[in-house]
């Protein structure tokens, strides 16, 4: 009589806890937003004028804080792009090192947070808005 309970309890019991397991993991994933830039590349010495005192103030700033990288350089160990950077800057969303989005060039800055949006929502990555204390899903 225990028996067949038992084996329905531990059955449920290793679903739960594989499903937690399962989305812990998911919230630990590390999510960044990768500049690739070069030494006088005036597009970016914009984006830095315009955009790189108040990005890590934002939601978007806070769900994929910013990482940069210079071009010349070798592509560092831990990052896996999609395809080759040829355009600075280009801004690659990297979720655990990971390509998963990318922005070629600067398209200033009321464009820029659109389409950052886009990319964080593309990939199901939640953002405070600027001034709001709801979730973008």
């Amino acid at each position: 009589m225990f028996r067949p309970l038992t084996t329905v309890f531990l059955r449920r019991f290793f679903a739960v806890v594989t499903a937690m397991t399962l989305s812990v993991t998911s919230l630990w994933a590390e999510t960044r937003l990768l500049m690739a830039e070069e030494p006088g590349c005036i597009w970016c010495a914009r984006w830095h004028a315009e955009i790189g005192p108040i990005y890590p103030k934002t939601g978007e700033g806070a769900a994929a804080p910013l990482r940069r990288m210079n071009l010349l350089e070798p592509l560092p160990k831990d990052i896996v792009l999609a395809r080759r950077v040829n355009f600075t800057p280009t801004f690659i969303l990297l979720v655990n090192g990971a390509e998963k989005g990318r922005m070629e060039g600067y398209p200033g800055e009321d464009f820029f947070w659109g389409l950052l949006g886009q990319m964080l929502d593309q990939e199901g990555i939640g953002f405070a808005l600027k001034g709001d204390n709801q979730q973008e899903m």
